[in-house]
């Protein structure tokens, strides 16, 4: 796999290089472009090392940010792109588990190496030479598929704890096997010094990975978990009956690994019954959940919030898991699933009968059964979201401007009231919308009330 490895490097990341080593500076590319290349993955993010203090980097390039410079960083722009360009140094102590209290630079690319988390980041290529600067093993690390620290994990852990989140993310993402001794030294309390934004920003990117079972389960046994997310990991041993083959933390991960990679539905997923811990019953009829639903959307909504998640995320996923329990299927009549898109909204809809989906594939059902099932409600939603059916206000055939020029009525909640009370009708029987019924019926609403 890396015989005779080799990179492209984009044009801007060349014109950098090369103007630093015309100026008697060295330069190197690292980190995560240089494993992806490895990996034949698209990089992303190029950044490069070299013993040109920040000053100078900026005195030799004509347009650069200083975005990180108190830790040697400045961001050169070539063109469109922006590529971080660092000082190589030597941390210091880390006092606050998040960041070096001061740096220390050098001119020995391996010691700047030896301050990164993992070995697979810790590769370093020389674009002049075209040469691989690997003292730790990275790249055997890459064939192997194994992610390791540099060093003693417990080290590297306390010194920036996000590390050990980062392990869950890269297991997920690159789909490596952790080093048992690396798992080791987690240190789960740790994670309390890392600021929730950035914790936010780590499990994002874990779950849109394409296979994310085995980085939750190793969050959970790990205590990462308890700490992130002690409402989820409070689901471990809670049994849900003969219909379940997991607890309720195992079928919320299978849930999770079943839905779409998208980030609000891996959510929802993940805390759909994020409620049962609380509403948990047991009598001789087996084991119930009243209501888990509506007190897992709220549990959800307040996990997000906490997780400095924006509103629309942490509304879009609580509304899911709030009807995630809806008692609809493909043989239900047109009312009721008119009433379950007016209900959770045109736009939410069918993340809702994905979420189902996932569910009961997190049960273990028959996959050819819950496919099929999910074709039929599909098929039943697509048709009625293409005929001329009413699901929210701005469908009714009239508005609030018709009920005050045509009934005299006055601006006033009234209006708001009187077709809401339309909508209710529409939604049961379609043929009503029509402006003259609706008016006909508004007046005899307003006359009836009165």
């Amino acid at each position: 796999m890396f015989k005779k490895p080799s990179i492209i490097i984009p044009e801007p990341v060349q014109i950098i290089c090369a103007k630093l080593n015309q100026h008697g500076y060295q330069s190197y590319v690292v980190g995560g472009a240089v494993r992806d290349a490895l990996l034949r993955k698209p990089p992303t993010d190029w950044d490069v090392a070299t013993d040109a203090h920040p000053e100078n980097v900026q005195q030799l390039f004509s347009k650069t940010i200083p975005t990180g410079a108190k830790y040697g960083t400045v961001t050169v722009v070539i063109d469109d792109a922006l590529i971080e360009v660092t000082t190589m140094r030597r941390d210091a102590n880390y006092s606050d588990a998040r960041r070096p209290d001061y740096v220390i630079y050098t001119d020995n690319i391996n010691e700047d190496l030896a301050r990164r988390d993992f070995t697979i980041n810790a590769i370093a290529y020389n674009p002049s030479t075209q040469q691989f600067i690997d003292p730790f093993g990275g790249m055997k690390d890459l064939y192997r598929r194994i992610l390791r620290t540099v060093g003693d994990p417990q080290a590297r852990f306390r010194e920036d704890a996000l590390r050990m989140l980062r392990l869950i993310r890269f297991i997920a993402v690159l789909d490596f096997q952790p080093d048992r001794q690396t798992v080791a030294g987690i240190q789960p309390e740790l994670i309390t010094y890392v600021a929730e934004e950035r914790i936010k920003d780590e499990l994002s990117k874990l779950l849109v990975a394409s296979s994310i079972s085995k980085s939750l389960e190793l969050m959970y046994t790990s205590g990462l978990m308890t700490q992130i997310l002690p409402e989820l990991a409070r689901t471990a041993g809670v049994k849900q009956g003969a219909y379940h083959y997991w607890d309720v933390l195992g079928h919320s991960i299978m849930t999770a690994q079943a839905i779409q990679p998208q980030l609000h539905l891996r959510l929802a997923a993940l805390l759909h019954d994020i409620g049962k811990p609380l509403t948990f019953s047991e009598d001789e009829n087996g084991l119930h959940f009243y209501g888990h639903e509506l007190i897992g959307a709220e549990i959800a909504q307040n996990i997000l919030q906490r997780l400095t998640f924006s509103k629309q995320l942490q509304n879009q996923v609580s509304l899911l898991i709030k009807y995630h329990m809806y008692q609809v299927h493909p043989h239900s009549t047109d009312k009721a699933i008119r009433r379950l898109i007016h209900a959770v909204g045109k736009e939410n809809i069918f993340d809702l009968i994905e979420l189902r989906k996932a569910d009961i594939l997190g049960m273990r059902h028959n996959p050819r059964q819950v496919w099929e099932y999910y074709q039929n409600m599909i098929s039943r939603i697509d048709a009625l979201l293409k005929s001329a059916d009413v699901f929210t206000l701005s469908d009714l055939a009239l508005t609030g401007h018709d009920l005050i020029r045509e009934l005299g009525l006055q601006p006033s909640p009234t209006i708001g009231t009187v077709l809401n009370y339309l909508l209710e009708l529409v939604l049961d029987n379609p043929e009503l919308n029509t402006k003259p019924q609706l008016l006909a019926l508004a007046q005899e609403y307003i006359s009836r009330s009165c």
